[in-house]
């Protein structure tokens, strides 16, 4: 049963500065900064008020796995002012199909794994007249059921995404595999922070669009394993359970 809209706004309030205070801990014990980490409120399935009670409690970056349900949210909130609106991520597996549906609404896409995609990208956007950023999505733990290029692919795949004038390419992402012991989960965020220095090298000076890629972000981690995440180089971690509880029960 849904709470009351002040339980709900409260609730939600407490659940994200626990999560954004582990966040900050977990870099600061690593010799971060705390201010570079990012985290994405994964709303998927939520229903608006939710996602009000979410906005009314201080939360502005939230992040959408499937096209249709972001296209609606997104025009649910259009109207808000811009101090209170959301910013939406979408991380979920990406249809080419799909892109139109979903490029009025988001600013960034996480989940670019293949050339084909990105040019459809370009495509659309350029028809709206805008940049989107996005992360190139690189499968890390090597399970056929996770999207994304393989890790050898990146670099072909940086290289076109790079030559595309309407997309901003800014990093990588991972899903790693699903495990209780964070540890397990290690080397595959490790293998995406030394593909995104390796690229860092190759592209290193060469300018297409607006100067030289830093690549500066690395989207990895979930309530699990966020804090490994963050020690080896994530800068957004993407949180859904742990800040709006169990589906249908926030």
């Amino acid at each position: 049963m849904m709470m009351n809209n002040d339980l709900l706004r409260n609730a939600i309030h407490e659940r994200f500065r626990v999560i954004v205070t582990a966040a900050h801990k977990a870099a600061e014990a690593c010799g971060r900064n705390a201010q570079d980490i990012s985290v994405i409120a994964v709303s998927k399935t939520q229903p608006y008020e939710v996602i009000q009670a979410a906005l009314d409690a201080g939360i502005r970056v939230f992040g959408e796995n499937y096209a249709q349900e972001l296209r609606d949210k997104g025009a649910a909130f259009v109207h808000h002012a811009a101090s209170n609106a959301p910013e939406w991520h979408y991380i979920g597996h990406l249809q080419t199909n799909k892109v139109r549906m979903i490029l009025p609404v988001t600013s960034w896409i996480h989940s670019v794994d293949s050339e084909k995609l990105a040019r459809e990208i370009d495509k659309e956007a350029a028809k709206l007249g805008k940049v989107v950023n996005v992360l190139l999505q690189v499968n890390t733990s090597g399970e056929q059921s996770k999207s994304g290029c393989q890790p050898q692919e990146v670099f072909a795949l940086a290289e076109a995404a790079l030559r595309l004038p309407h997309l901003h390419v800014q990093g990588l992402m991972t899903i790693a595999a699903l495990d209780t012991d964070p540890e397990v989960v290690r080397p595959m965020f490790r293998h995406l922070r030394l593909l995104r220095d390796e690229l860092r090298t190759k592209f290193h000076g060469i300018s297409y669009f607006g100067g030289a890629p830093q690549f500066a972000h690395l989207s990895m981690g979930m309530t699990n394993d966020f804090a490994v995440a963050i020690e080896e180089g994530a800068t957004m971690i993407r949180v859904g359970t742990a800040i709006f509880g169990a589906r249908g029960t926030a």
